[in-house]
């Protein structure tokens, strides 16, 4: 622990610097096997969202020095744990999907349907998550809570633009939902239903012609047309239009089918056109709230965090640490959070005690006989703590931090002019 007197009373503002090597002896993101899950965060990580994956890592990566900040989450963490309230949250977080990476694609106006359909269903589930955030006392959930929001605006209208399971790209259309756009819903329905209009058409053409024959064609080449036989040409009403002349029939158009012909031809490249247009406005009409949903988007990852180390607290058995102004390092009971997990023999913890007096411990010992493992989870503790996370000890007092190092194991570096023995030192 530094002297007293070194740091300002509350710890000092920003975070606690990690030099590369030791954030890799203490294999904070990565083992030194180059093994994921056998590091800091591999033993941390069961959010259930992206963000809050990023968040965690960023919290691990970055321990702070500012103690009341610290405190919050500590006092978050105990709230959830008390009221078993963390598996309740990561349900409802659960499936939120990556909120900021959406949101950032809204922004550049790149975001894809389903893309939408995931902000719409993780936005639909924040009254639920308030509900269960309202009755919490410390600061830093209320926050949260207050940050998340609801956005019943943005809510109703994805809900009522977008299909339930859209398709993943809007290139083929049918992504915006019905009576979300007359002109949208009038367009399909000339492109999907020609067959029914047809039929209707000739039905309506029988009854005013009488001619019982009288069928609706179409050719490729001329398109659709009223066929009759040559014999009953002389009994075609005066708005028949000849359009061809075959050995046995007559062919013809009216204005009403010209009308038709000309909109169902056209109706599946405007029908597009027209989707892809709204769905252009739909982004525009997301970014006026985008700023309000980037701060929900955060305050999630934060939850996401906050329940991930409560469930961590209580499945590994992990306590509080208790922050001080006095110099100290107090461990009873440490344990190391990766080893304890990987070892089939269960963890033999130990103690740490550091003070205003006590300053320097020599650890011996031979080969292979826990040294490296001692000191690691020494540093691994504070880190933890300074991260906002409870520990793996039964007990840990730590005062101002502002600094930690860790280097075990050293190689030559002679392009650098640093020997095996000068970086040992």
């Amino acid at each position: 622990p530094p002297p007293p007197g070194a740091l300002p009373p509350n710890g000092g503002g920003g975070g606690v610097p990690l030099t590369p090597p030791t954030r890799r002896t203490l294999e904070i993101e990565r083992s030194l096997a180059d093994r994921p899950e056998h590091c800091l965060s591999g033993v941390m990580d069961r959010t259930v969202t992206p963000m809050g994956s990023r968040l965690l890592r960023r919290w691990l990566a970055r321990p702070l020095r500012h103690l009341p900040t610290v405190r919050q989450r500590h006092a978050a963490i105990e709230e959830l744990l008390e009221g078993g309230h963390d598996r309740p949250l990561q349900e409802q977080l659960a499936g939120s999907g990556d909120l900021e990476r959406i949101l950032a694609r809204v922004a550049l106006g790149s975001a894809r349907p389903r893309d939408l359909a995931v902000l719409r269903d993780a936005l639909a589930r924040l009254p639920a998550l308030q509900a269960l955030l309202a009755p919490r006392e410390p600061p830093l959930l209320r926050e949260l809570a207050a940050e998340a929001g609801t956005h019943p605006e943005v809510v109703d209208l994805l809900q009522r633009a977008l299909l339930e399971t859209p398709p993943a790209l809007i290139r083929d259309g049918g992504v915006l939902a019905p009576g979300y756009d007359a002109e949208l819903d009038e367009l399909r329905d000339l492109s999907t239903n020609a067959d029914r209009f047809l039929l209707d058409l000739e039905a309506r053409e029988r009854a005013r012609t009488g001619l019982a024959n009288l069928r609706v064609t179409y050719n490729r080449v001329h398109g659709y047309a009223i066929e009759i036989s040559r014999s009953q040409a002389d009994q075609v009403p005066p708005d028949y239009v000849r359009r061809q002349t075959l050995k046995g029939s007559e062919r013809y158009i009216t204005p009403e089918l010209k009308r038709f012909e000309d909109q169902v031809l056209s109706a599946r490249e405007r029908s597009l056109a027209r989707e892809k247009a709204l769905y252009e406005d739909l982004l525009e009409q997301l970014r006026a709230w985008l700023g309000p949903m980037q701060l929900s988007a955060a305050a999630l990852a934060t939850l996401d965090v906050l329940a991930n180390l409560a469930e961590r607290a209580r499945t590994l058995d992990w306590s509080r640490p208790e922050l001080t102004e006095d110099p100290a390092l107090a461990i009873r009971e440490g344990r190391h959070p990766v080893v304890e997990g990987v070892i089939d023999t269960p963890f033999v913890a130990n103690d740490v005690h550091f003070d205003g007096e006590r300053r320097m411990l020599v650890v011996t010992g031979p080969n292979m006989g826990g040294k490296s493992t001692y000191m690691r989870q020494t540093a691994l503790i504070v880190l933890m703590a300074l991260a906002g996370s409870f520990v793996p000890a039964a007990a840990a007092r730590l005062g101002p931090v502002d600094r930690i190092f860790s280097r075990i194991g050293a190689s030559d570096d002679l392009a650098g002019g640093r020997s095996t023995f000068m970086v040992e030192m």
